[in-house]
């Protein structure tokens, strides 16, 4: 698995180990990291808001203006808010999701947590989920907690990653694997 040391090398790291740490000390861990996986969503479900936040023409006002906005739409915490203006002043907006995906991993690294990335091509449901968890749990020899997601180009079959292990049981990448088989 990553250690917390190579996600703190990053720029993105450096800024979501700085968040962890002030909501160390005030005792918000939890709600900075609810606060961070409802912006994660909103990022995922509006083209707006992911075009805005990477968007380079729009100026620091404007952007630190729309994300406390976005802030008071989503009644996000007031260290949420001050942390989402300093990425705004500083023109690192961009950088959220990877910020967001940076605190999640250092939050659960502090509880003896793994965070497994599942792709799959289809939505699996609630019993397929926790089935893949208890499997998982074995393995880690840990909790493990599941972010899930949809890729149709996998065609079918599940893509996992636990840090720095990938196990991928895609129908793609056998295929892939199969047409380079037969040109050798």
């Amino acid at each position: 698995m990553e250690n917390s040391g190579g996600i703190k090398a990053s720029l993105q790291g450096r800024y979501a180990s700085a968040l962890f740490d002030l909501a160390s000390e005030n005792g918000t861990v939890s709600a900075v990291e609810t606060d961070l996986d409802n912006i994660g969503q909103a990022i995922r479900e509006s083209d707006e808001f992911a075009a805005l936040i990477r968007n380079p023409q729009v100026s620091r006002e404007a952007a630190a203006a729309a994300m406390d906005s976005v802030a008071g739409v989503l009644g996000l915490s007031q260290l949420t808010r001050n942390f989402l203006g300093v990425l705004a002043g500083n023109r690192r907006l961009s950088a959220l999701p990877q910020i967001i995906r940076a605190f999640a991993a250092i939050a659960a690294a502090q509880r003896g947590e793994a965070t497994a990335e599942v792709t799959s091509a289809h939505a699996l449901n609630d019993e397929q989920v926790e089935q893949l968890r208890q499997k998982l749990e074995a393995r880690e020899g840990r909790s493990v907690k599941i972010r899930t997601s949809v890729d149709p180009e996998l065609l079918g079959g599940l893509v996992v990653t636990i840090g720095s292990k990938r196990i991928d049981s895609s129908i793609r990448t056998r295929l892939n694997s199969l047409a380079q088989a037969m040109k050798g």
